[in-house]
């Protein structure tokens, strides 16, 4: 599993990517580095070695997925925390040793490890013989899925948790062999079917990341917010479509603004508005995908409140990971 990951795609044949996906050269492995993950020092354990790097990635939605190695020994450090990326490092062959809260993790052969590089100091040590099938996410993405399908964003005492997920014939591998199977070469995924992988691997990889901290996400904050954020909930969700104001919410639950506002963000990581805000674009999907032909995008989007059209299709595609004329001529097919 995963053995040829990036470099076979699912009909057997080879994937061309384009670019180097070799070098030798130090200041070149870098800059691929820099561009797929982020900048961080790196140092030989060998003095004066030189890389033999393999340097392949290819996108999904919104996720960097990489095969890599250096081809000697190394140690990282000074990852950047403005980058605000978290990293999974997928030991293919070879070791990774990395630090952690307590005593040093070794990853082998069908391991994995998640560090938010947005949230933790971190560093890693790589045999000669490592080699690699990484993942690089933005932690906002990881933060947006935790918020639609647990319905809050955990706070630091969750992110700053650096640990070993996954394991030899774990769900995990799979759904990255079938991924990067799925992937080809770069580029060659579609909008639609890069954002459900990209859903799909955030949510699986949230859910081990949360076995490995101690959290249950289906229970996490949500089960602890007080009455009021829950109602709340409800009316901005049954009546996303005047985007009721939430000062006029808070009043009718006999709470201040500040006070709603305050328990949305400790209990579910994000505003009110982004709360409505979520909820009106899943109505205008929902209403574009069963909506007659003859009804025009436009007049669908003005029901929910939408009147800048560029900024609405900015964020639908950073949303849904497609534009909403995309959304509609599926629908009429």
């Amino acid at each position: 599993m995963l053995e040829e990951a990036l470099l076979i795609d699912a009909t057997g044949a080879p994937i061309r990517h384009p670019g180097r996906t070799r070098s030798a050269d130090w200041d070149e492995v870098q800059e691929f580095c820099k561009t797929v993950y982020m900048p961080y020092r790196v140092r030989p354990l060998e003095r004066l070695s030189r890389p033999d790097a393999t340097m392949i990635s290819a996108r999904i939605g919104r996720i960097t997925m990489t095969r890599f190695s250096y081809g000697t020994g190394i140690h990282l450090d000074r990852f950047d925390p403005e980058a605000g990326n978290i990293l999974v490092l997928n030991t293919l062959r070879g070791a990774l040793r990395h630090q952690t809260g307590a005593e040093p993790a070794t990853t082998g052969a069908g391991e994995s490890f998640v560090v938010d590089c947005s949230r933790a100091d971190y560093w890693l040590d790589g045999d000669p013989d490592h080699m690699q099938l990484n993942l690089t996410l933005p932690h906002q993405a990881m933060e947006e899925t935790a918020a639609r399908w647990f319905g809050f964003v955990p706070d630091d005492s969750f992110w700053t948790q650096r640990v070993k997920i996954g394991g030899p014939q774990s769900a995990w591998l799979r759904l990255l062999d079938y991924a990067a199977r799925t992937v080809g070469a770069e580029g060659a995924m579609g909008a639609a079917l890069g954002h459900h992988l990209e859903e799909v691997i955030c949510v699986e990889l949230l859910r081990e990341w949360a076995a490995q901290a101690g959290l249950r996400l289906e229970d996490g904050a949500r089960a602890a917010a007080p009455g009021y954020v829950r109602r709340a909930e409800e009316i901005l969700a049954a009546e996303a479509r005047e985007a009721p104001a939430i000062g006029a919410v808070a009043e009718r639950l006999g709470v201040s603004a500040r006070t709603l506002s305050e328990g949305f963000r400790r209990f579910r990581g994000i505003s009110p508005r982004d709360f409505l805000a979520a909820r009106r674009l899943e109505g205008l999907r929902a209403e574009l995908q069963s909506a007659p032909p003859e009804r025009a995008i436009a007049e669908i989007a003005s029901g929910w409140g939408f009147a800048n059209f560029g900024a609405l299709a900015g964020q639908y595609r950073r949303r849904f990971g497609e534009l909403p004329s995309q959304t509609r001529a599926r629908a009429r097919r």
